[in-house]
């Protein structure tokens, strides 16, 4: 038996270009790379920074909402409603450390019962405008507005203030 030869033998001694070196040379590549890479990756982090940002200030204006709406349910009269759920949400604001640059607050009592035994439900809306400078690089201009609406049924049994307590 004869031993098979390899189909591709290289030649010895031809002479390549001088550009072949070049390509198959690596140094300075992995330093392109990495001035195209750094960047777009540092981009997708802030990015991802924000909407994580922004989903907290989103949970902090909803949390802002519910507390308002439950202490407006909880109140004796309408007007004391809208106080007391007021009171809630800028309370709820100030200790999640959200600081808008400029919300609302509002009381919807429309539906508030004044007699026992019916049945009445609080609406609470809070509106926060953050600046985006706070979400991402600072100086960034632009703002996002961040808006929750709750609902709150009033205990339709408890007292209210204008009735007299009966033994």
């Amino acid at each position: 038996m004869s031993q098979s030869t390899p189909r591709h033998t290289p030649q010895r001694g031809r002479r390549r270009g001088p550009w072949h070196t070049r390509l198959q040379d690596d140094s300075g590549y992995y330093t392109l790379e990495a001035l195209i890479c750094i960047p777009v990756v540092l981009a997708a982090l802030a990015l991802f920074a924000a909407y994580g940002l922004a989903g907290i200030g989103d949970t902090t204006t909803a949390n802002a909402a519910a507390a308002a709406a439950r202490a407006a349910s909880r109140a004796d009269a309408p007007e004391g409603a809208e106080v007391a759920g007021q009171n809630a949400a800028i309370s709820s604001l100030r200790q999640a450390g959200n600081t808008c640059a400029d919300s609302s607050i509002t009381i919807d009592t429309s539906n508030f019962p004044t007699d026992v035994g019916q049945a009445g439900q609080v609406t609470a809306t809070v509106t926060c405008t953050v600046p985006l400078s706070q979400l991402t690089v600072p100086g960034m201009p632009g703002s996002k507005t961040l808006e929750a609406t709750r609902v709150s049924s009033v205990d339709q049994y408890a007292s209210r203030d204008d009735e007299e307590d009966t033994p």
